[in-house]
C-alpha cells in the first residue's frame, strides 16, 4: 500500500513538473512571437528564453506548429474565459460596458507584449485553419457579450471588428486609450443613442 501510494505522489509530481515545464515553454513562445514575430519562434530560441535545455521544446512540443498551436490556444482561451465571465454578468447597462473598458485598459498597458503576440498568432491563424478554433472561441466570446445588448447582426458583427480594431490600433499609439476612453466607444456601439451619452 505504501509502494502504490508513494508511485502515485511521484508520479503526480512528475506530471506537476512536466505541465509546468510545458507552460513555462509556451510562455516562453509568446514573449519570443512579441519580440521577434512568428518567424524567431524555433525550439531553441524558445528553450533559451525558458532557461531550459534546448531537448526541452522539442520533447513537449513535436514541431514549431505544435508549439505555435498551444500557445495561441493558450492565449485565446484564457482571453475568452475572462471576456465570457464579464458577458455572463453583463446585464445590458453600462455597467458591463465599464467592466468591458477595464479589461480592455488591462490588456494595452503598461506594454501589450501579449496582445502583440496574440495578434501575430492571430494572423498565424488566418494561414492556418488548424490554428482557428481558439480565434473562433475568442469571437464567439465578443458575440456572447454584444448580444447582451443589441440583437441585430450587423451591429453585432461591427462590434467584434471594432473591438479587435481598437486593441490593434491601441498599440500603435504611444498613449493607449484610457479605459473612459475604450467605454465611450463600446457606449457609442452597444447602446440606444439616448443611453449612449
Amino acid at each position: 500500500m505504501t509502494n502504490e501510494v508513494t508511485n502515485e505522489v511521484t508520479t503526480d509530481g512528475r506530471r506537476l513538473k512536466g505541465e509546468r515545464r510545458r507552460r513555462d515553454l509556451i510562455e516562453a513562445t509568446l514573449r519570443v512571437v512579441a519580440r521577434e514575430g512568428v518567424a524567431g519562434v524555433s525550439h531553441r530560441t524558445v528553450a533559451r528564453e525558458a532557461g531550459v535545455p534546448a531537448t526541452a521544446a522539442a520533447y513537449y512540443f513535436h514541431g514549431i506548429d505544435d508549439l505555435l498551436t498551444a500557445a495561441l490556444s493558450i492565449c485565446m482561451d484564457e482571453d475568452a474565459d475572462r471576456l465570457r465571465a464579464i458577458a455572463a454578468a453583463a446585464d445590458g447597462t453600462p455597467r458591463g460596458l465599464r467592466a468591458l473598458a477595464e479589461l480592455m485598459g488591462e490588456i494595452v498597458t503598461p506594454q501589450p507584449s501579449r496582445l502583440l503576440a496574440e495578434y501575430e498568432l492571430f494572423l498565424l491563424a488566418a494561414r492556418a485553419p488548424e490554428l482557428r478554433k481558439p480565434v473562433r472561441r475568442w469571437m464567439d466570446g465578443l458575440v456572447e457579450f454584444a448580444r447582451c445588448y443589441v440583437d441585430s447582426p450587423v451591429r453585432v458583427q461591427a462590434f467584434v471588428g471594432a473591438f479587435d480594431g481598437l486593441l490593434l490600433q491601441a498599440m500603435l499609439v504611444d498613449q493607449p486609450p484610457t479605459v473612459d476612453e475604450f467605454e465611450a466607444v463600446l457606449r457609442d456601439l452597444l447602446l440606444p443613442k439616448q443611453e449612449s451619452r
